[in-house]
């Protein structure tokens, strides 16, 4: 993958003020891109958007739009007349979907709908892709590592509200978008870690800050297996189907973003990696036998689709996933630093 193909065009991110999107914005803004955003205002405080000021890098291109409200986001799509849309607003929070369970679905379903009818009615748009989560299948907990064509059905509401998503841009597809020849996508990624994730019930934030604070970690569901990868990632391979379903409409598909078998581990041994760079003694420990709400404890994905479609293997392993972010969180320059590790992940990189 080369950014430059990016350069001078027109990117549309909902959901940039987010963790992901923050990533995803920078990056395209170093490849030259035009780069509007959509999205609440940030969801932490302190937050990566803000950290690497792109509410004044993107100046008139920053739109705070709910996605639940469709004529205020089609005023955005007139206004910045996007080529490319990458679609990351969402509620992704497990625990908070069970808090608030209709929220989670306005956003996640009504708002996946409400950019798609965007996309729809908005003629520059040449390629989009639409986000979702590994956790959109159904979960036997069997062992096995789940495919594009397993059946969806996730068990808690952001889960299940994700799989629903997917629903409605096979629809979308089928009943609209195909015949006007807009290549539209899903991804599925897998467990994102890195540098700039202060959100709640995330294993990596939570270490970083009972890590600040001298205290032992604890770690609520240790023993449940996930596919963990660092951010840059999914990001780079949702570029790349962006650019391959632009020039080759067949490309448009759904596809699973995870890492190698061996990269899906129990979360107390990521906890163990990160006390390891961290060092000062770090520890973590048991904080499970709690009466919080169900979580799967076996979650895999199959990444031999995107390996085959597109050449892509991995960069960083697990463990320099979590090296990475603990040279983010204590570097002083965390700008400099991210912009640091985009580089030299995309140098690797062999999209």
């Amino acid at each position: 993958m080369n950014l430059q193909y990016f350069t001078n065009r027109r990117i549309l991110v909902t959901g940039h003020t987010g963790f992901k999107g923050s990533w995803l914005t920078e990056m395209l803004l170093q490849s030259g891109a035009s780069v509007s955003g959509c999205a609440l205002e940030p969801p932490t405080d302190p937050g990566l958007f803000d950290i690497l000021d792109l509410r004044e890098r993107l100046g008139a291109h920053h739109h705070i739009c709910d996605v639940r409200d469709l004529q205020a986001l089609m005023d955005v799509f007139r206004k910045e007349q996007p080529e490319f849309v990458c679609h990351l607003a969402a509620q992704p929070i497990v625990r908070t979907s069970y808090e608030q369970p209709v929220y989670t679905y306005e956003t996640n379903v009504m708002g996946t709908v409400n950019v798609l009818e965007c996309i729809r009615l908005t003629d520059s748009v040449r390629s989009a892709l639409m986000i979702t989560t590994d956790k959109v299948y159904e979960n036997l907990e069997d062992g096995r590592a789940y495919e594009e064509g397993d059946r969806l059905d996730g068990y808690d509401p952001y889960s299940n509200s994700k799989s629903c998503a997917e629903l409605a841009v096979h629809s979308y597809k089928r009943s609209f978008l195909d015949a006007r020849g807009i290549p539209v996508s899903t991804a599925r990624a897998g467990n994102v870690i890195g540098g700039g994730d202060f959100a709640r019930d995330r294993i990596l934030p939570d270490c970083v800050r009972s890590a600040e604070k001298g205290l032992p970690i604890l770690v609520r569901n240790p023993f449940s297996t996930r596919p963990y990868q660092h951010v840059l990632e999914p990001l780079a391979v949702y570029l790349r189907i962006l650019q391959a379903q632009e020039e080759h409409a067949e490309y448009a598909g759904y596809y699973n973003v995870g890492p190698d078998d061996r990269d899906c581990l129990e979360t107390g041994h990521l906890a163990e990696l990160f006390c390891g760079f961290w060092g000062e003694g770090q520890t973590w420990r048991d904080g499970s036998g709690g009466n919080g709400p169900h979580e799967a404890n076996f979650l895999k994905l199959s990444n031999r689709k995107i390996k085959e479609t597109f050449g892509w293997r991995p960069v960083w392993n697990v463990e320099e996933a979590v090296r990475r972010t603990v040279e983010w969180a204590r570097a002083e320059d965390k700008p400099a630093c991210t912009r640091t590790q985009i580089r030299e992940f995309l140098e690797k990189s062999c999209l």
